[in-house]
């Protein structure tokens, strides 16, 4: 039996979306007056022992008046104020104290409004909740925990919004730790290791710091970084190889992709002989330098016009019968073209046409930047090969260290590639998922595995628009969006700009955590996205303290306003403290240092 107060006040309007309450006197007003905040629960009856959970969305005074006294006086005046609420309906309570979502019996004018007791906010937000996972605390008290359906929250995607500064990193650093049992006393979890796995693309190197734990702890971080990562070229696929060594914008495009397509398919044939069906696309190794050279070789070919011959002719008389057998090993040195009868010789159909594209290759593989993608090693030195195809999967999903995270530091990435790292990842996570969950529906089960992937800083390689640069990283992670759950991969994508970022990908988040947005742009952006946001509540966006966020989705009961404790340990990118080094005394900078590793083994990406 729901156990409430007097009442504040009366309804006097009622619709689907507002619920407009007078109350009854200036002194109720005054005297529960920090309980009737924009953001705060009234409960409202609407008959047949209901009633109506309503959120405030606006306080006002509606009129006053003048009440003369006895004298007639104006020392004798009083003024006397009428308050007014609008709310908006968000669920039903029975009187047996069950929540349920949806209103399904309006008020009518004249029924009365009660302040929303904690017992009661407590009942709904921790304790009718299935598989529960702790969300921090309401804002509105902090003695009330905000509780949400954990299997709904991470079985589907979610999105983090936030402007910088509002604590968007602490918030998504404090919600994997607590679903990896990381508290302040430690990891919860060190007797049994559990079979989480995120996967983190970090742009800014700032999470590491967050899952650093003492070895005593017994939990492993799997750090990749552009020294540890090993992302073979031979794994991508043709949009991935295309976006990387073609310029699609060049007169002979359309010669550049057939020929470095029909010779990277020849040249895995001949490193894979046993392997059936190779294509382009398959992921088997191939030597990107013998491609160049056989690029190279069909750029300076010069055919035999002489009778019998008709065949590309070398300097010492070879005659190429097939281009497969020779191109590839070392550069050759043809005849030259000619119309005289004795030496006649014609230049090949792609001679001189591929200057650009070789160039391109070749600076591309000097880059030692890009090391860990064009020419990576194992540890024991060798080349990476297919063999080692499944060690490469399992580096991402934490199986190489028994690791339940795995951050991958793009900090140091060129950005030029930074597309193409997060496209040939992301897309092996998923043709991993789909490939075992197949094997485990074979079977009659479904997939053990579960695997997040947190996009932090979407808005950088996954654009609502841009170039062709982007194509590679937005069709892989809007594939995961729009397929991913059947699988077992799901998408926490965190943006300070989320107008910036696919359309596609936010379609598919299931929950939304927001936090202060100050751009008026991307608040508008966000209110369109979320169905059951309240004009009041979503005005509420700009003016969240930090740690504060309006939460909206399926694994709430409700929309509610919350506040995260800050993760421990937190995270951080080492920034700088401005004030307390522009307070400081003049630094001399040794720039020799700077320069040398600027250009030796550490690269910062640039735009």
């Amino acid at each position: 039996m729901l156990e409430l107060g007097e009442p504040i006040g009366s309804v006097i309007e009622s619709s689907p979306s507002l619920i407009r309450i007078e109350i009854s006197s200036a002194a109720d007003f005054e005297k529960e007056k920090a309980k009737l905040g924009i953001g705060q629960y009234l409960m409202v009856a609407s008959g047949n022992n209901l009633y109506l959970l309503a959120t405030i969305i606006a306080v006002r005074a509606s009129h006053s008046e003048r009440k003369l006294g006895a004298e007639d006086t104006c020392d004798a005046e009083t003024i006397i104020f009428r308050f007014q609420i609008d709310a908006q309906p968000v669920g039903t309570l029975s009187e047996d104290n069950i929540f349920s979502r949806g209103s399904h019996a309006l008020p009518v004018p004249t029924e009365y409004a009660y302040v929303t007791p904690a017992a009661v906010l407590n009942n709904i937000f921790a304790k009718q909740i299935q598989s529960s996972f702790s969300l921090g605390t309401l804002s509105i008290d902090s003695k009330v925990k905000l509780e949400i359906d954990g299997d709904r929250f991470f079985s589907k995607h979610v999105a983090v919004v936030g402007s910088t500064g509002s604590g968007k990193s602490c918030a998504v650093a404090k919600i994997l730790q607590t679903v990896m049992g990381i508290d302040p006393k430690g990891n919860s979890h060190k007797g049994a290791q559990k079979n989480s796995h995120i996967v983190i693309f970090d742009i800014h190197a700032e999470y590491a710091a967050a899952f650093r734990l003492k070895e005593t702890e017994g939990f492993t971080l799997n750090l990749l970084d552009v020294e540890t990562l090993r992302l073979p070229y031979w794994l991508m696929n043709a949009r991935e190889l295309e976006e990387m060594f073609i310029e699609s914008n060049e007169l002979n495009s359309h010669n550049q992709i057939s020929q470095f397509r029909h010779a990277v398919v020849r040249n895995k044939c001949r490193h894979n002989p046993t392997l059936a069906d190779v294509s382009f696309d398959t992921p088997i190794y191939f030597s990107i330098n013998e491609v160049v050279t056989y690029l190279e070789n069909m750029n300076s070919e010069v055919v035999s016009q002489l009778a019998g011959e008709n065949k590309p002719k070398c300097l010492d008389g070879q005659l190429i019968h097939s281009r497969e057998d020779h191109y590839f090993a070392r550069n050759l040195e043809f005849i030259v073209a000619s119309q005289s009868k004795e030496n006649k010789a014609k230049n090949g159909p792609f001679n001189g046409e591929f200057d650009r594209l070789i160039l391109r290759l070749r600076t591309r593989l000097a880059d030692p930047r890009l090391r860990f993608l064009l020419s990576p090693k194992k540890t024991d030195g060798g080349d990476i090969t297919t063999g080692d195809f499944a060690d490469i999967v399992r580096q991402f999903i934490g199986y190489l260290s028994r690791s339940n995270v795995s951050i991958v530091d793009l900090s140091g990435i060129p950005f030029e590639v930074i597309s193409i790292v997060v496209s040939l990842i992301s897309r092996m996570i998923f043709d991993f998922s789909f490939h075992y969950s197949k094997i485990r529906h074979m079977s009659g089960n479904v997939s053990d595995v579960p695997i997040m992937l947190v996009c932090e800083e979407a808005h950088n390689y996954v654009p609502r628009s841009g170039g062709a640069q982007y194509d590679s990283s937005r069709k892989s992670i809007e594939r995961i969006a729009k397929e991913g759950r059947k699988y077992g991969v799901t998408l926490m994508v965190v943006s300070q700009r989320p107008s910036e970022v696919s359309e596609t990908i936010f379609s598919q988040c299931s929950n939304f955590i927001s936090l202060r947005l100050t751009n008026a742009v991307d608040q508008n952006y966000i209110k369109s996205l979320l169905p059951d946001l309240s004009a009041g509540v979503g005005d509420l966006l700009p003016n969240l303290a930090q740690g504060e966020f309006l939460l909206v989705g399926d694994a709430p009961l409700m929309p509610s306003v919350g506040r995260l404790a800050l993760p421990v340990p937190e995270p951080h990118s080492r920034s700088v403290k401005y004030l307390q080094e522009w307070s400081a005394g003049w630094r001399d900078v040794n720039f020799d240092d700077v320069i040398n590793r600027w250009r030796g083994k550490v690269f910062i990406s640039g735009a």
